[in-house]
């Protein structure tokens, strides 16, 4: 039986990691049957929801300053004798569900991320005015068997989870305690997913998990993890491109990195991320690993597949990181050599043992840190992006470009790359032979266009 046609307005604000775009895109899809319909102007909405994210405290206020915008968009809409449901969903609504309730009562809902295939429901109650306001102590796999196989891509990429939670309790992250243990999808639900999204024109899928080369679903052979996953996905017609975030050095084993020499469809693209060079801040952060295994680590990838990229993830200012920690980050970087990564000032997370830690560095001294680590990350991946000029590279064309006849595509590498091409090779892989570059981007032109 197909979805009503949208009665309600459904505005949803997405804060944080891919795996929130994601759960956000589900969300849209438990409430379409309610006549729930997507608008990008929360004014309008009949119902607001804030999929929210825990990792950074800014990030945490910011969804607090939000709700204050919020409330006011709905007291106007009851001036006007209208609605408005207000939903807080996501890893803040799990770690903070009882203060949100308090520092804002104009929120109607709290959800955590294992409960929103619960809205429905929820939402029911409190148009009725009784029954729970909070949503937050459910398990995963509650929450996927409830959700329908049947997705509505909306391009020619998809997310797709396969993996949450994590076990290893780095010293400064709230995921552990905000998502729960590591749990892994059964192996035939993402089949069943991926195959539904490839029968719709998606080529591409990013597995997703907090831990996701942690994978360890049922169906798959013990031993097998995501490696097998890969292979079997690798399998369905139509699906070209396999890509997967994020992941632990802890978990890379032999048999994923055998996986990126051997399957042309898993991309040349690794998002690993080390978070420091020093071994002193390393074990503090109860990585579990060292600089040093880190770097051999990345040569047996490496020499697995040589033209393979790596992104990482990078946190200055950690509790103890002295001026010589923080050059031996520095020196890793130099020594890895990245395509692209990700750099943030630690932020004190309540609840999380980094947060209790003497030396907490000053913030000037962080800022400082992060504009360095920064600028040396900038000149690789300019350096990265140079060295693609006058290569072929298969793009994957997404969507128009801003430019009258321009169309915009990804590389292997994962970056963006705009062409002078006809809109009838939206959806398609084409050769396109690089010209120039961008610190963000590429540019080139068709290398032989398809028939």
């Amino acid at each position: 039986m197909s979805a009503p046609a949208p009665t309600r307005r459904l505005f949803i604000k997405t804060y944080g990691c891919q795996m929130n775009v994601y759960d956000s895109e589900r969300m849209a899809d438990v409430l379409s049957p309610l006549g729930y319909g997507l608008t990008d102007d929360p004014q309008t909405a009949d119902l607001v929801v804030l999929n929210t994210c825990h990792i950074r405290e800014k990030a945490t206020e910011k969804v607090y300053s939000e709700l204050g915008k919020i409330r006011e968009m709905k007291e106007a809409r009851i001036a006007e004798g209208s609605t408005m449901t207000i939903a807080v969903a996501g890893c803040v609504a799990q770690a903070e569900g009882e203060e949100i309730m308090r520092r804002q009562p104009a929120v109607d809902l709290v959800v955590g991320p294992q409960a929103y295939h619960q809205l429905p429901e929820l939402i029911a109650r409190a148009h009725r005015a009784r029954g729970e306001r909070l949503a937050a102590d459910f398990s995963p796999e509650a929450k996927f068997d409830a959700l329908a196989a049947a997705r509505r891509p909306t391009g020619v990429t998809a997310f797709l989870t396969v993996q949450e939670g994590c076990d290893k309790f780095c010293s400064f992250c709230v995921v552990p305690y905000t998502r729960g243990a590591e749990w892994s999808r059964p192996a035939q639900a993402i089949e069943a997913e991926a195959r539904g999204l490839a029968e719709q024109g998606v080529r591409e899928v990013t597995l997703l998990g907090q831990n996701v080369n942690a994978y360890a679903g049922p169906g798959i052979k013990e031993g097998g993890g995501l490696a097998a996953l890969v292979r079997r996905l690798a399998r369905i017609p139509g699906l070209d491109r396999i890509r997967y975030t994020t992941s632990h050095p802890r978990d890379m084993d032999a048999a994923l990195i055998a996986a990126h020499a051997e399957i042309p469809e898993l991309m040349p693209y690794l998002h690993l991320p080390v978070q420091s060079g020093s071994d002193k801040v390393l074990k503090a952060m109860n990585r579990a690993h060292t600089a040093e295994s880190y770097l051999r680590l990345i040569e047996r990838i490496r020499a697995a597949r040589p033209d393979i990229a790596i992104s990482g993830d990078f946190i200055v200012g950690f509790p103890g990181e002295r001026d010589a920690d923080f050059e031996a980050t520095l020196s890793l970087i130099r020594e890895i050599g990245y395509a692209a990564a990700f750099s943030f000032k630690y932020s004190r997370r309540p609840g999380t043992p980094a947060a209790a830690m003497p030396g907490q560095v000053a913030e000037e001294v962080k800022d400082e840190r992060l504009h360095r680590l920064q600028a040396l990350i900038e000149d690789q991946q300019t350096a990265f992006n140079a060295a693609q000029a006058g290569r072929r590279l298969d793009v994957l064309f997404e969507k128009p470009g801003r430019n009258p006849g321009q169309l915009i595509g990804r590389s292997p590498y994962l970056q963006s790359v705009h062409v002078t091409a006809p809109d009838r090779l939206l959806g398609q892989i084409v050769p396109v032979r690089i010209e120039s570059a961008a610190r963000n981007s590429l540019a080139g032109a068709l290398e032989l266009e398809p028939a």
